[in-house]
């Protein structure tokens, strides 16, 4: 089962999401990864394995926002490693999810006709670009979102 945390703070949030994750740890994983808003863009670092390599590659390529979301993820599509880690991203959008959804590859291959790539082998990108072309279309985030999730089937 994955672990999800987001925070909004006056101070960078990184750090606090890292110590929140470190909580949940016993629900098992095997990456894990932290987003922020910087400046009006998304940053995101990921790493295979156990918190303390997340924590080690912060240390070295700070992420200083102070708005942002971690997840620990327990690999169900595409195999663990960095890449495949959450957060995901699509067009100023970072997604991270616990579950399954059953109809990705039919998705994938739609958003792929639609010009879309994928850097991963995750369900979970699918969302991304989903919400990603929702908002390119107009629609507010919130709709975006909403539209997006009508498109899913499992959990």
């Amino acid at each position: 089962m994955c672990g999800i945390v987001g925070i909004v703070s006056h101070s960078p949030v990184a750090p606090l999401i890292v110590d929140a994750l470190k909580r949940l740890e016993y629900r098992g994983y095997d990456s894990a990864g932290v987003a922020t808003v910087e400046r009006g863009k998304l940053a995101r670092r990921r790493a295979e394995g156990k918190l303390i390599n997340l924590e080690r590659r912060l240390k070295d390529e700070p992420l200083d926002g102070m708005i942002g979301i971690g997840h620990t993820r327990w690999a169900t599509h595409g195999v663990p490693n960095e890449t495949n880690a959450h957060p995901h991203f699509s067009d100023g959008v970072a997604i991270v999810h616990n579950g399954i959804i059953e109809n990705f590859a039919e998705l994938r291959d739609e958003l792929m006709r639609d010009g879309y790539t994928f850097s991963s082998q995750t369900d979970t990108e699918v969302v991304a670009h989903l919400v990603g072309r929702e908002l390119a279309k107009g629609l507010k985030p919130v709709e975006a979102a909403h539209q997006a999730l009508r498109r899913l089937e499992g959990a």
